[in-house]
């Protein structure tokens, strides 16, 4: 059993800001971790590769969980407010190759040949993504949006919205119910 880091561990790995009660899985990937923020009650599971890029900022919100065998990557800043969730095997970019044929494309090319797309991901507070969905950069998901299990979500979604497909269209209205039950876990409420 390979287990999560502990509180001294996650101290001194490096990240810019780390909450209390963090769980992260030994076997995820992080890089760039002084550009990283993370809050309170936060879990990374297995397998998870976390690489944002250059300047890059990730900032990931209370209450939230990222799911085994997500990829999050680019060179853009990446907010993730507080009670995101994600499924297993979703993907978060910040940056894309140009697909025109106006540039070369791939890690091995110099910047200046290069045709990056990059534009930051911001997930509002209650966002849920479903499995295998995929987020492309400069998306913003709207407080309460959830993503359909294999989506691609090329723009920006409403409030409160069930979105899904390829690429995601809004199928209805989200509940706002979870609101409520927000302030009654804020409040301890619910025991």
């Amino acid at each position: 059993m390979i287990g999560y880091y502990s509180d001294a561990e996650l101290r001194e790995l490096g990240f810019a800001a780390v909450g209390e009660h963090v769980l992260i899985s030994k076997t995820a990937t992080i890089y760039n971790l002084s550009n990283i923020s993370i809050g309170n009650n936060v879990r990374i599971d297995n397998f998870c590769v976390i690489a944002p890029s250059g300047t890059g900022k990730l900032v990931i919100g209370n209450n939230s969980q990222i799911s085994a065998f997500n990829f999050i990557n680019g060179m853009g800043d990446i907010i993730l407010s507080d009670y995101f969730t994600t499924a297993p095997y979703v993907s978060i970019f910040t940056s894309s190759d140009d697909y025109s044929g106006k540039h070369l494309a791939n890690a091995t090319i110099p910047r200046e040949l290069l045709g990056t797309i990059t534009a930051p991901v911001i997930a509002g507070k209650h966002v849920l993504i479903g499995t295998g969905s995929t987020v492309l950069p400069g998306v913003t998901l709207a407080e309460g949006t959830a993503v359909g299990a294999h989506s691609l979500v090329a723009h920006d979604t409403a409030a409160f919205t069930l979105v899904g497909g390829v690429p995601a269209r809004k199928i209805r209205d989200r509940s706002r119910h979870l609101l409520e039950l927000e302030s009654i876990f804020i409040n301890g409420t619910y025991r």
